[in-house]
């Protein structure tokens, strides 16, 4: 009886929470925004300097990354994009009738980024980030309209999703939104200067970098404000805190030299690599000069965070690592990144002190030392230097060794990387991508 007694309010608990949910979803079914989509459409082109602006928040926001597929025309759709629930394919955002927004009105178009809802009315997949531009401006989503439909008609059609069941369907969208999404804008902090909140502005809204940044849940879901770092596991990369000094946090770094990593992708403490250096290449970059003073502004004032607790733990064989990696680094990496890992100028970044050596989460150096790859390659920083793949060079064991013995040498003072750590990220690249 008392065993009863005290489960009988956990169940009425469970039982009022899931009624709550189910009128969620249902409000997400049947939410009627009073959004007219059937305004007549522009039929001509809009002014230049609306179409100038759109074109600028596209750049800044990286839209064209996603939704241009490799070798396709851009913007036209059509790029897998791999989740952990299977993939998805980026929309077309060219002036097509059939298959793009040639019969799009201005006001469909904000609902789809305002609400997350396409112009047949159906619920979007929230890898379009309408969990981020739901922030932006009304004007602004104008000129993103103007410019998208002053691109070359493409007829293209996108493949269907691939998401696992019940991921796609609109019950399940219709749930996540209960727990995830509330449409709404970014009022400007009273507290703050104009130059604080336009950083806050292009950070949270036209650039989305919790999308990335945010750590998630088992349901891809987030605290959209969040910036504390989050694994991107179907791409095998970690997204590091903004908040955390010993991570990516940027409050002890100077103006200047955040700038210079938004700008170049290359800075004396930190470089862009990996899904950053393509925000870089693409998007970043292109930030006018009073825009990138205001977003590296407001990066520099997030609030650092206690560093999380070191995982210096050991491995089994982990003085026959080190041993052996100390080797491997002679013949492979000292001529580029010096014999203490002091590196080589703007060339070869230093490994000795550097953060991104000492994350916690291995999995972009495990990224780069198994593929190798280049900084981005922007205007003041055209010809960066490049990683060589050791893929098929090194064994996992080797590879193991090389990262435990740069991570633990010359006051660095990380985790050893066990050959088991290594095998799990080439065997995940070796299977086909999740669909």
């Amino acid at each position: 009886m008392k065993r009863q007694r005290r489960w009988l309010p956990r169940a009425v608990l469970l039982l009022a929470l899931l009624a709550l949910l189910g009128a969620g979803v249902l409000w997400q079914l049947n939410f009627n925004d009073g959004i007219d989509i059937d305004q007549a459409v522009p039929a001509g082109p809009a002014d230049a300097d609306v179409i100038a602006r759109g074109a600028y928040l596209a750049r800044i926001g990286n839209c064209l990354a996603c939704h241009t597929a490799p070798g396709g025309v851009p913007g036209a759709g059509g790029r897998a994009v791999p989740t952990e629930f299977g993939t998805v394919f980026a929309g077309n955002l060219t002036p097509d009738d059939a298959t793009g927004i040639g019969r799009w009105s201005a006001n469909a178009f904000w609902r789809a980024l305002h609400h997350g809802r396409s112009a047949d009315g159906r619920l979007l997949v929230p890898v379009f980030p309408y969990t981020h531009t739901t922030l932006l401006a009304r004007d602004d989503v104008d000129a993103l309209y103007a410019y998208f439909r002053s691109l070359p008609a493409t007829h293209a059609t996108v493949p269907a999703h691939e998401l696992r069941w019940p991921f796609g369907t609109q019950a399940a969208l219709a749930a996540w939104r209960a727990l995830y999404f509330r449409p709404g804008a970014l009022v400007p902090e009273p507290t703050q200067d104009a130059r604080w909140n336009r950083g806050r502005y292009l950070v949270r809204a036209v650039a989305h970098c919790s999308a990335c940044h945010a750590r998630r849940d088992a349901l891809g879901g987030a605290d959209w404000r969040d910036l504390s770092g989050n694994t991107l596991h179907a791409l095998g990369w970690y997204a590091p805190s903004l908040h955390d000094p010993d991570e990516a946090g940027l409050a002890s770094w100077s103006s200047a030299d955040v700038a210079r990593l938004l700008h170049t992708g290359v800075a004396p403490a930190g470089r862009a690599s990996g899904p950053m250096a393509e925000v870089v290449l693409r998007g970043t970059q292109h930030l006018e000069a009073g825009d990138l003073d205001a977003m590296t502004h407001y990066l520099r004032t997030l609030a650092p965070t206690a560093s999380r607790t070191a995982d210096r733990s050991t491995i089994s064989g982990q003085a026959r690592l080190a041993e052996i990696g100390a080797r491997r680094y002679e013949q492979h990496c000292a001529s580029c990144h010096g014999e203490r890992g002091e590196g080589v100028g703007d060339a070869y970044p230093p490994l000795a002190g550097n953060r991104a050596v000492t994350l916690a989460p291995i999995d972009n150096l495990l990224q780069a030392v198994l593929y190798g790859g280049f900084n981005a390659a922007t205007t003041d920083y055209p010809r960066p230097f490049g990683m060589p793949p050791f893929l098929l060079t090194l064994s996992d064991t080797e590879i193991a060794a090389v990262l435990t013995h740069i991570r633990t040498s010359w006051g660095n003072a990380a985790r050893a990387v066990s050959p088991l750590e290594v095998n799990r990220v080439r065997a995940a690249a070796a299977r086909p991508a999740a669909r």
